[in-house]
């Protein structure tokens, strides 16, 4: 069918496409021609389905290009303020799906493929997901960009072009098996690059100190240099003619080729400078293990923001020469601590380079920055020693030590007499090895710092940051954190989107507060019957997703209950565990019992170094191999554990879900985004009161989510009087036994003793993540999530509550609180021709 199309179109190629505007079914499959023969030289004989979705993608990358163009014009011309969002993760997931929802032509392109003779859906699962990101920071930036467009704030996203992503996970023998996510292998049709922006990078070095008449400056030599070179990907915005930018930076050297050495045979040090260089951008997370990882850790962070800051420099010098000006046309956000170098960086350049004294400099810094907390655990809160930040970014440890130095004056005034407060506040940590802590910089750096829940943000004023808070409070504020409805909602689950759409109408695409008039079919038999047959649809897809990944069979008609997101101890997977072997305990002692059928989903990646997740994961999938096969369990549960879990995986997991698992220790996670994509797809949350959880029960009502154990305060107290989780584990008979069944080595009886190092840790190790202390009330409450499920209508009832709920969850609202309340930013429309 491609020959016949391809030959039925020869004579009406043009040689230059000069309108992309036009997205009919017919202007589609000309551009797809197009490039199929002038892009990419292939004809119906050599044409792969690679060359089929490059063709698809470069014709839809042609209709973001002109708005692209236009959206950046409009910019300069009418010298707006923009917003600079730093982040070391995008976790952006596939472009091709997510641009036509945004262009408003999936259903044109989809018409034009199907007549071509190929399907748009299995186009889209040829492209890699582009994994620069971890979990929810990366995730969470990507749907920001997603509705800055969409609102149409002049923004843009700077990142890091990563040769390999987050790896590839593969499960073998029940283990997490680490491996190269090379997602540029094929190249990347959605990506620009742009040569002509390739910025130098400085590392090493000494410092001098320089006399201009009367005026003494610092200047950094002797540096090893590194060169950024910029990748330009287009963020549309939904139905509009925004397009802004996410400009990602690749490392080059400076040095391509040693010709001399090559000349006397040694090939390999021939290279080695350029090899050596272009590291930096090779992988994301490089094992920080060991010191080498540390340093190129350090290296990708300061590559990131020098890059970065000489762009928005460059920007902001075409049409402005004072410096002290700079923050009203410039605000940065620094999502987390690690594009924190950035604040030193901005005031090396404004008082070495552009020559203001230090207070002008400082008082433009600050007005500049905003910084975004993420983590309440003290242990992820970043810090660099001394030691590796004087090697490799001398002079900017000295302005760290001017800025703690000043900093501390103005401490000692507020508390005189108190070193208790300077030794808290300080940015320098003293001790045998002296560490400067990036959050108290960042705090200290910029005028804004938000957290990303409300009960988030209030453990930081309260405690992670109360010496700050109480100093200064009006710089404290919470946004709580939100996703983009149209990919989370509109792609993803079109068959739930067109049902909402049909009823509603399409403004809650763009307004999801508007999903509120659902409430009114709340009692509407025809769409009830619609909603769980959309569901029933997103489950039977996802079973056969199931048995085709992992040769499970499942059943679709059982409660798919899910857990995906990262591995962590204190997500606590283990919990959910200890649930299932429940379970499994009461089967065995009573084959008749009565079970409500479930089928157990977990996703996620485990960082590579962190062994008790590893374990986790292990023992998830011995369990999974005991109870799967047991014929007395006789398919009422199943356990699935889905290998590289990714956005495109989520996208078709997170429709099919009926039970979303957000079971934290309470005050432990930030804000968790994965409650919100779950809820938005008609699941339920069965979760602790913790991160966004506790706003997502505000919104929904406490009768249509499944709230247990601890919270925040009582985890506290607990802790503070001494919690033995040795009184839990002898006080309830059903949790002994769990705990004694893993210990035994049932799960693993060729290693009887391989998971002892997680029953240590709940028993003798203090159980950190107090699993003991909320498990008899988890049993509890999923003992109500099997009673409700029983109950269709009621279960319905409540599902579509929480999709008509979650309006506050859209990262639109999200967004439009950050430019309202720190940047300063209003939205530009984009006019079309």
């Amino acid at each position: 069918m491609l020959g016949k199309f391809l030959k039925k179109n020869d004579t009406v190629l043009p040689p230059v496409i000069k309108e992309f505007e036009c997205s009919d079914t017919d202007s589609i499959q000309k551009s797809f021609v197009t490039h199929m023969v002038y892009s990419l030289a292939k004809d119906e004989y050599s044409a792969t389905d690679r060359d089929i979705y490059e063709s698809i993608a470069l014709t839809t990358r042609d209709r973001l290009i002109e708005r692209w163009i236009k959206t950046q014009q409009t910019y300069y011309d009418k010298d707006v303020k923009r917003v600079y969002y730093l982040s070391m993760e995008f976790l952006v997931g596939r472009a091709l799906g997510n641009s036509l929802i945004n262009l408003d032509i999936y259903p044109e392109t989809e018409k034009a493929m199907r007549q071509i003779g190929y399907e748009l859906e299995d186009l889209r699962e040829i492209e890699w997901d582009a994994g620069l990101g971890n979990g929810g920071l990366g995730r969470l930036a990507a749907c920001f960009l997603d509705s800055m467009a969409t609102i149409g704030y002049p923004a843009y996203g700077y990142g890091i072009r990563y040769e390999y992503g987050i790896f590839f996970q593969r499960i073998h023998d029940g283990y997490q098996v680490e491996l190269p996510d090379n997602w540029l292998r094929y190249g990347n049709p959605w990506e620009i690059s742009r040569p002509e922006y390739l910025f130098p990078v400085h590392f090493y070095g000494r410092i001098n100190t320089v006399t201009d008449g009367k005026k003494t400056r610092s200047v950094w030599n002797d540096t090893e240099e590194v060169m950024a070179m910029a990748f330009d990907t287009p963020v549309p915005g939904y139905n509009n003619n925004t397009v802004n930018t996410m400009r990602l930076w690749g490392a080059k050297s400076s040095r391509e080729f040693q010709f001399h050495h090559f000349n006397e045979g040694d090939y390999q040090k021939a290279i080695q400078d350029k090899a050596q260089s272009e590291t930096i951008s090779k992988v994301l997370y490089p094992n920080d293990n060991v010191s080498q990882g540390k340093e190129l850790r350090l290296k990708q962070e300061y590559f990131l923001v020098s890059a970065s800051l000489q762009d928005i420099m460059r920007r902001y010098k075409k049409d402005h020469q004072d410096m002290s000006k700079f923050h009203e046309k410039v605000a940065i956000q620094l999502n987390d601590t690690h594009p924190a170098l950035a604040i030193p960086e901005l005031m090396r350049i404004l008082v070495d380079e552009e020559g203001l004294d230090w207070e002008k400099a400082w008082d433009t810094t600050t007005k500049t920055f905003g910084y975004t907390n993420h983590t309440v655990l003290p242990e992820a809160l970043e810090k660099w020693s001394v030691g590796l930040l004087s090697k490799v970014l001398p002079r900017h440890l000295e302005i760290i030590y001017e800025i703690n130095h000043r900093f501390l004056e103005v401490v000692k005034k507020k508390y005189p007499g108190d070193p208790k407060h300077m030794g808290i506040m300080s940015i320098i940590e003293e001790g045998e090895h002296k560490n400067v802590r990036m959050a108290n910089l960042s705090i200290i750096g910029s005028h804004s710092v938000n957290g990303v829940a409300a009960l988030h943000t209030d453990i930081l004023k309260k405690s992670v940051f109360k010496e700050f808070f109480e100093m200064w409070p009006e710089k404290f504020n919470n946004k709580t954190n939100g996703i983009t409805q149209r990919r989370w909602l509109k792609l993803c689950n079109p068959g739930l989107a067109e049902l909402i759409t049909e009823n509603i109408g399409r403004g809650w695409i763009t307004d999801l507060f508007k999903l509120r008039d659902l409430e009114k079919f709340i009692d509407n038999t025809d769409f009830r019957k619609e909603f769980n047959r959309v569901k029933k649809q997103n489950k039977t897809s996802f079973a056969h997703y199931i048995k085709t990944a992992n040769g499970i069979d499942v059943n679709p008609d059982s409660i798919f209950d899910c857990q995906t997101k990262r591995i962590h101890e204190y997500k606590r997977q283990l919990l959910n565990i200890l649930h299932i072997i429940t379970l499994y305990n009461r089967i065995k002692d009573n084959p008749a019992a009565e079970i409500v059928p479930r089928t157990f989903i977990f996703s996620g990646k485990s960082a590579p170094g962190y062994y008790m997740a590893k374990l986790i994961i292990k023992l998830s999938n011995a369990v999974a191999e005991a109870v799967n096969r047991d014929k007395d369990v006789n398919n009422r549960l199943k356990i699935v554990f889905i290998s590289n879990y990714s956005v495109s995986i989520a996208e078709k997991l997170i429709p099919a879900a009926d039970l979303s698992e957000q079971i934290s220790t309470a005050g432990m996670e930030a804000s968790g985004t994965g409650n919100m994509k779950y809820a938005l797809n008609g699941a339920l949350t069965i979760g602790t009161l913790d991160g966004a959880n506790v706003e997502m029960l505000e919104e929904v009502g406490d009768d249509n989510i499944f709230i247990f154990g601890l919270n925040a305060e009582e985890v506290g107290k607990l802790k503070y009087s001494g919690y033995n989780p040795r009184e839990f584990y002898h006080r309830n008979g059903e949790l002994r036994r769990v705990i004694d069944l893993i210990e035994s080595g049932f799960f693993c009886p060729e290693q009887p003793q391989l998971f002892q190092p997680i029953t240590k840790s709940l028993l003798d190790y203090g159980d950190t993540y107090m699993l003991l202390a909320d498990y008899e009330n988890y049993i509890k409450c999923q003992e109500k999530v099997s009673e409700t499920f029983k109950d269709t209508e009621k279960w319905t009832t409540m599902a579509i509550y929480n999709v008509a709920r979650m309006g506050k969850f859209s990262s639109d609202r999200t967004i439009k609180q950050y430019a309202d309340e720190i940047w300063g930013v209003k939205p530009v429309e984009i006019n079309g021709k």
